[in-house]
């Protein structure tokens, strides 16, 4: 037999969906494990969106649409981000996938060529080095400020002839820390005077605790040069519908939607109607939810900090990220093992010595997690 693609060979498997799929192995054993390792809202997705997807099912759209996006629901995020994140956009600029990861992938492909380098700001979601790394490119990764989560002028020393992108991500999944605008600033400085792009990943934006966000575009020169990507799993709870989207320069768009031609075809059709609904009904449903996940944080974080544990600021998302002592793969393990609490490894966040606990579960599991976690102190 012929060998394999080398190119996926070198691509690891995602740390947090094999955590998960452990966990739910154990649990269908009989094993009363408590699952905080995955990015997913506990909350039922609100009744009007998936009321929206519902009529658009009744009344026939089940077949094929424009590859983009339906022309309601690109024009409902362009006008959110115009009038949220505060920087000029079109429907032409955007183009909806199957999830926000996916429209990273095309990202990727759209903007890189083999050899190409881009910057990971660590620590970092898992699947930005893979999705460069299909796309042919090389990761460059370099470390916040372990002190202030923030950046610094050490990320300069990173840049050479062969950087082409940066990504930025703000909330932070994992660390939920905001970058500030003195480092958003920075990448858009050091964007502008290298010429570089630049994606943000803008998912966890609804998800912040006394902070503001600020969009990397909405700086400067920035709307030329960057890709930023959002979806509706996070604030809406609509994390198996897939949908996702991505706002940009034309032109990247127009390589994005090549992309996806050829691969996914589309986002689609029905659910694309629950985003509609999403974006232009009622958002109490989502700072109802931001509450709760504020009133989860303050507990987790406080028995933590208690427990003697060191957190990084959970000043967004819904993560808390905890430093640990010894080996943090060891750490997980016997958090899972023995007191049956699946949480991930802060290095498959290229963060050794930490590991990462999602509150987006019931107060009930969290309380019940955080004993257990005590108990094997």
């Amino acid at each position: 037999m012929k060998p394999l693609s080398e190119k996926i060979a070198g691509v690891t498997e995602s740390a947090t969906i094999a955590i998960s799929n452990k966990a739910k192995s154990m649990q269908r054993e009989g094993i009363d494990v408590i699952s905080l390792s995955i990015g997913e809202p506990d909350f039922a997705t609100p009744q009007h969106i998936t009321d929206a997807c519902i009529d658009a099912l009744r009344r026939g759209e089940t077949h094929y649409a424009p590859s983009n996006g339906i022309p309601e629901l690109l024009s409902a995020i362009s006008d959110k981000i115009t009038t949220e994140n505060r920087f000029p956009c079109t429907p032409r600029q955007v183009i909806v996938a199957c999830g926000a990861k996916d429209a990273i992938y095309e990202a990727c492909e759209a903007v890189l060529n083999p050899g190409d380098e881009t910057i990971i700001l660590t620590p970092a979601w898992v699947s930005y080095e893979p999705c460069v790394q299909i796309a042919g490119g090389n990761v460059v990764k370099h470390a916040i400020n372990p002190k202030t989560f923030q950046l610094d002028d050490s990320l300069l020393e990173r840049v050479n002839a062969r950087t082409k992108m940066i990504i930025v991500n703000s909330p932070s999944n994992p660390t939920g820390a905001v970058f500030d605008m003195k480092s958003m600033k920075l990448v858009a400085d050091l964007c502008s005077d290298y010429d570089l792009y630049a994606m943000s990943d803008e998912i966890y934006e609804k998800m912040i605790y006394g902070k503001e966000h600020i969009s990397l575009a909405s700086i400067g020169d920035m709307a030329q040069r960057t890709i930023t990507i959002n979806g509706f799993s996070k604030a809406y709870a609509m994390t198996g519908w897939r949908l996702g989207y991505a706002a940009g320069p034309k032109e990247i768009i127009g390589e994005m939607s090549k992309v996806q031609q050829h691969s996914v075809s589309q986002a689609t059709t029905f659910a694309m109607w629950g985003g509609v609904a999403a974006l232009t009904g009622d958002q109490s449903c989502v700072e109802e939810m931001r509450k709760e996940f504020d009133r989860r944080r303050k507990y987790v974080i406080s028995e933590l900090n208690r427990m003697g544990y060191e957190t990084a600021p959970a000043d967004g998302a819904f993560y808390a990220f905890v430093k640990v002592s010894g080996d943090d793969m060891d750490v997980a393990s016997r958090w899972l093992e023995k007191g049956h609490v699946a949480a991930t490894p802060g290095s498959a966040f290229y963060a050794p010595g930490w590991i990462r606990l999602s509150y987006a579960a019931s107060m009930e599991k969290l309380k019940e997690a955080m004993a257990r976690i005590r108990n094997l102190r």
